[in-house]
């Protein structure tokens, strides 16, 4: 007779993964980075002035509030922009869901890619929470567990590529909100390793709202969904519920084996501040980030194309290995989710119009038929070196080039843009126009004054660090 082989029952130490990411939010300075504090404080302005502009749609504004009509938490944690009171896992489904709404906050590429400010959507209601508790919380908390939560999903997305496997990047989202609110709270390290081993144990969105024939407004409220549910594993780990160690590496049962597709997680780098330092604001128009350089070559082009609409023969757009995997998109596009996730949509209508508005977006926008028209004329291809610098560390390219070719044979030039407006080796361009389009987005949601009590708190690095938490709160709410 064969003995068969038994399983121990013995709890393992934390994966290593886990330890990592928690000893990094419990131990790193990340305020020793002059670089990572300035560009969080930017990043704050921006992410906000997102949720904002996204308060001028239906769409998103059906969903906020409390889940349950009547349901208001009196004295609760408040949404920017809004008179909701609410609970605080409630209140950062509204602000995550807001920031993310029209495709405009920051984002980060690599082998995976993401949005890293969709967890302020967490750390803002945590931080406003811990203040009304009696905790003296500052905005450089905010800033600091910004930058750590940008560590840990976008170290993470270096080397792991989860859309691969058809998951969605959100759960980078819970994880790294589950960390830096576990940690906001209070937390012992037993207690942040069960939080950020319960976000592990989650598992993942299925990615099918992001692509066609199924794309969807899911998309837009996904990150909601996941700063909320990060903030809700923090306060249940606070009651010492217990963790599961093995969550990650478990043979059979655990996230490799199950959801990764057996490979192991790696972790590129060591975290530190790297990911802010560098991360990618959409600061121009509000398209997909593969698509931003493909948009600006097709509004540099649209004088030479403009009265010229009906020679065209073919649009010839260069992309990377990525653009075409997840934004090359023919036939019906039937609603904007799906239309800022098309790269030729996107670039169609930069050349028609020398611009593009999330309103470009809405379905009264997409009747113009010369938009269909052109879609239909518009060829896709990967550029092998637009790959490569995407990919490449040093550079981090998102690259695009962009040609119209008419029916008499002439042609524009093939315009190419390697880096985008929002890219760190375009700062000095970029930050002037990024502080106008805080201030435009605010603009649409609050009057003169408060826009400039906004912007003048925002602007002044120390006096912002120095600000408490429900001071710099009281200045979003909706008078």
């Amino acid at each position: 007779m064969t003995a068969t082989a038994t399983r121990s029952a013995k709890r393992p130490e934390y994966d290593t993964v886990i330890q990592s990411i928690v000893d990094y939010v419990r131990d790193y300075d990340v305020s020793q980075s002059l670089l990572a504090m300035e560009t969080a404080r930017y990043c704050l302005m921006d992410t906000l002035g997102c949720g904002m502009l996204a308060l001028q749609y239906p769409a998103c504004t059906k969903l906020l509030g409390p889940i349950v009509p009547g349901a208001s938490m009196k004295d609760g944690v408040h949404v920017p922009g809004t008179n909701y009171e609410l609970d605080p896992v409630q209140a950062a489904f509204n602000l995550g869901a807001m920031v993310r709404w029209l495709d405009y906050n920051d984002t980060w590429l690599a082998a995976e890619w993401g949005h890293p400010s969709d967890n302020l959507g967490a750390i803002l209601p945590c931080a406003e929470y811990l203040c009304q508790q009696g905790k003296k919380l500052t905005m450089k908390d905010v800033l600091m567990s910004m930058i750590k939560a940008h560590e840990i999903q976008g170290v993470l997305a270096l080397k792991n590529s989860f859309n691969r496997v058809g998951l969605d990047h959100v759960m980078l989202v819970r994880i790294a909100s589950a960390a830096v609110c576990s940690y906001l709270l209070g937390g012992t390290r037993e207690q942040m390793l069960s939080a950020v081993s319960h976000a592990w144990l989650d598992g993942s969105s299925l990615r099918t709202y992001r692509h066609a024939p199924n794309t969807g407004s899911r998309k837009s409220w996904a990150a909601g969904d996941a700063a909320s549910r990060g903030l809700w594993l923090a306060l249940i780990a606070l009651r010492d519920e217990m963790g599961y160690p093995s969550a990650i590496t478990a043979n059979t049962w655990g996230f490799q084996d199950v959801s990764f597709g057996g490979n192991k997680i790696e972790l590129a780098q060591p975290f530190g501040s790297y990911v802010m330092e560098n991360v990618l604001f959409k600061i121009s128009f509000p398209a997909e980030f593969h698509a931003q350089t493909a948009v600006e070559a097709a509004i540099q082009l649209h004088p030479k194309v403009k009265d010229r609409l009906d020679e065209i023969e073919k649009i010839v757009i260069e992309t990377q290995e990525s653009g075409v995997r997840i934004i090359d998109k023919t036939g019906p596009l039937d609603n904007p989710a799906d239309r800022d996730h098309c790269i030729q949509y996107m670039t169609v209508v930069g050349l028609l119009k020398g611009n593009l508005t999330a309103d470009d977006y809405e379905n009264e926008a997409a009747k113009n038929p010369d938009i269909d028209r052109l879609r239909d004329l518009t060829e896709v291809v990967e550029n092998k070196r637009f790959t490569e610098e995407y990919l490449n560390p040093e550079k981090r390219s998102i690259g695009n080039a962009v040609q119209v070719f008419f029916k008499d044979g002439s042609s524009t030039e093939n315009v190419i843009v390697d880096y985008p407006i929002g890219h760190k080796r375009r700062r000095k361009e970029g930050i002037p126009v990024l502080l106008k389009k805080c201030e435009h987005n605010c603009a649409t949601q609050f009057n003169q004054e408060m826009v400039a009590r906004i912007m003048s708190a925002c602007q002044d690095q120390h006096n912002l660090e120095a600000m408490p938490v429900s001071e710099f709160v009281t200045l979003w709410v909706l008078e």
